[in-house]
């Protein structure tokens, strides 16, 4: 049987593609996971928080600090591909605190893939979930939208208003907070 190959040569070793993976984010993951919220917010938030607001947030230190309170309570998860930290979630109570993808892996599908594990995890716990999200960031809500979660009321407080999304195991809207 003939392969191809020239007699004395060998064909290069394909390596096997390695599927993403969730796995909860130990201390160690800390510097990467905070660069990867640095970018996913340098890159995608200044269009709708504007350049002062990120610059604000990345240079204070103040997303790095959320990042690591987060880490310090558990509930962090990280999206692996190739050895490499390509997005996390935080999950807090009933809640989807934090969940971020680096821009340069968007639009493959791993957002869904991370959503989804937070979902399994916390309908596991809770009747009805929640996360939230900025008015403007247009992407996100199309996302969580196509994902089946339901947009709620808006949120007003401290810092920039945000909108809800719930999402229950029978699949409609209800109360996360009450399900808690």
């Amino acid at each position: 049987m003939t392969t191809g190959v020239p007699t004395g040569q060998h064909r290069p070793a394909v390596r096997p593609a390695v599927r993403p993976a969730v796995r909860a984010a130990t201390e160690a993951d800390l510097g990467a996971l905070q660069a990867l919220a640095r970018r996913t917010i340098d890159t995608c938030y200044r269009g709708f928080l504007g350049e002062e607001a990120v610059d604000w947030f990345i240079g204070g230190g103040a997303a790095d600090a959320h990042v690591k309170s987060r880490l310090e309570r558990g509930g962090v998860h990280c999206l692996t591909e190739d050895g490499r930290i390509i997005g996390l979630s935080a999950l807090d109570g009933p809640t989807v605190d934090m969940m971020m993808v680096d821009p340069d892996h968007h639009r493959r599908g791993l957002g869904r893939l991370l959503l989804r594990h937070a979902e399994q995890t916390l309908l596991a716990r809770y009747p009805a979930i929640r996360l939230e999200t900025f008015p403007e960031n247009t992407g996100a809500k199309s996302f969580y939208e196509a994902c089946g979660w339901v947009l709620g009321g808006r949120i007003e407080g401290e810092g920039p208003a945000k909108v809800e999304y719930t999402k229950s195991r029978e699949g409609g809207h209800r109360d996360a907070e009450a399900a808690a």
